[in-house]
């Protein structure tokens, strides 16, 4: 006898581990103004099955690849960082990329981010990629952005040597998220807090 199943169209994973001191936990919402911003790993040309695909009716394309060696690097090097206490927040880039992560850290905190696509690590082997659209909303694997206090970030720069990283921004008082782009500083993403968190409530009410 055949059976068809039917596949939910989002699917929730989840994940439980043991910690040794939950002080050391590090959540997503941004902590202070003046903090800085910095995305570790690579970014590439890896929209394929992406959200931006998604809600953009988009086919094709790259999807994302796993560097094992890198990502294993990555992942044990900010762990160290985070225990020396060297992050005050984090997020991965996974759906939606650097631009949802940095919306949901700023909400999330309720203080705002300006950060600059010029400085973000990436890898284009296609001149002809929309560059600024890959940074924005690319799903490459193992990437995170981190806020870290100025005082901390020798420390920090220290502990991901090695491992692809850079100084993209920073958490302001205002509250809004400004994202740049890579020529000529132009505003890409110029949006409040108000506006963006509606957006991402907005198809929870169901």
């Amino acid at each position: 006898e055949k059976r068809t199943i039917a596949i939910p169209p989002s699917l929730l994973i989840s994940a439980l581990g043991q910690i040794d001191d939950v002080a050391r936990c590090v959540t997503m919402d941004l902590k202070q103004a003046g903090n800085l911003l910095y995305v570790v790993g690579e970014t590439r040309d890896e929209l394929g099955g992406s959200h931006f695909a998604l809600v953009n009716d988009l086919v094709g394309g790259q999807d994302p690849r796993v560097d094992a060696a890198r990502a294993k690097a990555t992942f044990a090097q900010l762990h160290s960082a985070i225990r020396a206490g060297l992050v005050r927040s984090c997020h991965d880039l996974s759906e939606g990329g650097l631009a949802a992560a940095a919306a949901e850290m700023a909400f999330a905190g309720g203080l705002g981010a300006r950060l600059s696509l010029a400085t973000v690590p990436s890898q284009f082997n296609d001149a002809s990629v929309d560059r600024e659209t890959a940074l924005l909303f690319s799903e490459s694997n193992t990437r995170f952005l981190c806020e870290v206090p100025p005082e901390k970030q020798a420390g920090f720069t220290r502990t991901l040597a090695g491992v692809p990283h850079a100084l993209v921004g920073e958490v302001t008082e205002s509250p809004r998220l400004q994202i740049s782009g890579v020529q000529n500083n132009q505003m890409l993403i110029d949006t409040d807090l108000a506006t963006l968190k509606e957006a991402w409530q907005s198809p929870l009410r169901w």
